[in-house]
C-alpha cells in the first residue's frame, strides 16, 4: 500500500496512503511589472504532476512492506478544479513472498480516484474515493503453493473517506473484499487521526495514530493499533525530505513472516520526494 505523500498543505493531508500521496491544485503566477508584486492568475482547470522518491523501510500502517529493504517510488496525479481526481503509483515489496509465501508479486501498483471539496471557505473539507492496491501477477491463495494457498488474492480494494478541520484529519478505510490476502476478512477497518503542524523554515510535524481491524481472524490477532511521528522538511522546487519514528502493537505471532522477521516492529525511516 501506498503511504501518504509528502506535499503536507490542509487538504492535501487528507489522503494518507502508502506513501505520502499529494494531490494539490496548481497556481500560476505572473510579475506585475508597475507594482513589482506578484499577482496569481486563473486557477487551470486541470493539474498533471508527477513524482518520484525513495524510502529507507516502506511501512503501512505500521507494518513493514519491504522487509527492512529501501524501496523506490513513483505517481501520477491528476486533478481538476472541480475537485475530481485520480491517480496511480508505484513501489516494490518483499511481504507478498515472505509473509504470504507467494512465489510471485514484487511490487505495488495503486490506483485511486475520488472527490474532494471545502464544507467552508477556510477550515473545513472532506475527500471521499476508491483506491486499489495491486501486486500484479501475485499468486497468494493460489492451490498448490505452500502455504500462499491457506491466503487469499493479495490484490485488495478499499473505499476511503474523510474529514479536514485545520490542521486535524480524521480518515476511514473500509475493504471491499478481502484485504490484504486475509481470508474471510471482507469489511477490513482502519481508523486514521492525524494533523500537520506548520513549524517556520518550511518544517511541518506530524502525529499520528491509527487502528486496523480485521474480522474474523483467530482471536482477532490480525487487530493493531500503529502510532507515527513525521518531521517533514520542504526543500522548494518539488523537493521534500522525512523523517519518521513508527511503533505498532501489532501481534508477534500474526504479523512475523516466513523468514521469522517481524514486521510491526519500532523504527524510524527517512524517505526523499521530488514532485514535478
Amino acid at each position: 500500500m501506498k503511504p501518504q505523500r509528502l506535499k503536507l498543505t490542509r487538504l492535501t493531508l487528507t489522503r494518507t496512503i502508502l506513501p505520502l500521496i499529494a494531490l494539490g491544485f496548481s497556481l500560476s503566477a505572473h510579475a506585475d511589472l508597475e507594482t513589482g508584486q506578484a499577482e496569481e492568475g486563473p486557477e487551470p482547470q486541470t493539474s498533471l504532476t508527477y513524482n518520484i522518491g525513495v524510502l529507507s523501510d516502506y511501512r503501512v500502517r505500521g507494518i513493514d512492506q519491504t522487509a527492512g529493504d529501501p524501496a523506490i517510488q513513483g505517481g501520477i496525479d491528476f486533478t481538476t478544479k472541480a475537485g475530481i481526481y485520480l491517480g496511480t503509483a508505484a513501489s516494490n515489496v518483499k511481504w507478498v513472498k515472505e509473509f504470504n509465501g507467494a512465489t510471485q508479486g514484487d511490487y505495488e501498483l495503486d490506483l485511486y480516484g475520488g472527490y474532494r471539496a471545502q464544507i467552508t471557505d477556510t477550515d473545513f473539507s472532506y475527500d471521499v474515493g476508491v483506491i486499489t492496491y495491486q501486486y500484479p501477477g501475485n499468486n497468494s491463495g493460489v492451490a498448490g503453493h505452500y502455504p500462499a494457498g491457506t491466503f487469499a488474492n493479495a490484490n485488495t480494494i478499499e473505499a476511503y473517506g474523510d474529514l479536514t478541520y485545520g490542521i486535524y484529519t480524521f480518515k476511514y478505510n473500509r475493504s471491499v473484499g478481502n484485504f490484504l490476502g486475509n481470508v474471510n476478512s471482507s469489511g477490513s477497518q482502519y481508523f486514521d487521526l492525524s494533523a500537520a503542524v506548520n513549524l517556520t523554515n518550511g518544517y511541518t510535524l506530524i502525529p499520528h495514530i491509527g487502528h486496523q481491524l480485521i474480522p474474523n481472524q483467530v482471536g482477532d490477532l490480525g487487530n493493531y493499533s500503529d502510532v507515527s511521528l513525521t518531521l517533514s522538511k520542504d526543500f522548494g522546487n518539488g523537493l521534500t525530505a522525512t523523517v519518521a519514528a513508527i511503533g505498532t502493537n501489532a501481534n508477534k505471532t500474526f504479523y512475523t513472516d516466513t523468514n521469522g522477521r517481524y514486521l510491526g516492529n519500532s523504527t524510524v525511516t527517512v524517505g526523499l520526494r521530488y514532485s514535478f
